[in-house]
């Protein structure tokens, strides 16, 4: 077996069908769910892609449940519940990790990042966080606070949609920040509708569409909805406002 994959953090997940005893029940009827049998993932950078609803995030949350992390976001050391809304897909989730053991990680899931950051100011950790409140900068701000200052080498880091908050020029940024952080050994498996985000070099995208299909950046269709509309904005905008 490949070195690489060996010191890789995160190698496979895979969903014990066999111990589900119905897919037309929430989780396991949704599409990402029915879909999902094992995927590997890159030793640096996995996306996962598709159309809203179908699943992507639920399956995120389980991985990093599974993994050990709080499913409403932070590090491992973060237990805390301000609503239990997360599903029970990860116990049927198997993970297949490498020798090596990440020396942090962090989840982050957009729609639960304020929970966190009131979490961090509650334990008086905001040194680790840039020295400022989370709660005390934009959403964009405080985002690219927790990839610049608390983000490190040697990690595991599960990110949902982070381009919620980020404006392009901010997701140029994050791109800047996770190639640093790969090449300084982290791992980052990551939901995301961003073209910008989703072109980071050499990654893994799988693209959710009639199943799970590994696809090249140019060939999603996040980038050629995109692609089609910025080459020939007129004539979309046309369409959608005069069809």
């Amino acid at each position: 077996m490949d070195k690489f994959m060996l010191n890789q953090y995160l190698r496979t997940v895979k969903l014990c069908r066999e111990n589900i005893n119905s897919f037309s029940e929430y989780p396991f009827s949704l599409e990402a769910v029915r879909n999902l049998f094992t995927l590997d993932f890159h030793p640096k950078v996995t996306f996962i892609v598709g159309e809203n609803g179908t699943g992507k995030s639920t399956i995120l949350e389980a991985i990093a449940t599974a993994y050990g992390f709080n499913p409403e976001g932070g590090t491992k050391n973060f237990n805390f519940s301000t609503k239990e809304t997360h599903s029970e897909l990860y116990k049927y989730l198997k993970l297949i990790k490498g020798v090596k053991m990440p020396e942090d990680g962090f989840f982050l899931r957009a729609e639960s990042f304020y929970n966190v950051a009131t979490k961090i100011d509650e334990l008086d950790v905001v040194r680790a966080y840039g020295g400022v409140s989370l709660h005390d900068q934009s959403h964009g701000e405080s985002f690219i606070s927790l990839f610049i200052n608390k983000f490190r080498g040697n990690s595991l880091y599960i990110l949902d949609e982070p381009e919620a908050a980020l404006s392009p020029t901010r997701q140029m940024t994050m791109v800047a920040r996770m190639h640093e952080l790969v090449e300084q050994g982290s791992q980052f498996v990551i939901a995301t509708h961003s073209p910008i985000i989703m072109s980071y070099p050499h990654a893994v995208i799988y693209e959710l569409k009639d199943g799970f299909k590994k696809v090249i950046y140019k060939d999603t269709e996040h980038f050629q909805v995109m692609k089609q509309f910025v080459n020939n904005t007129e004539k979309m905008l046309d369409i959608l406002i005069n069809s």
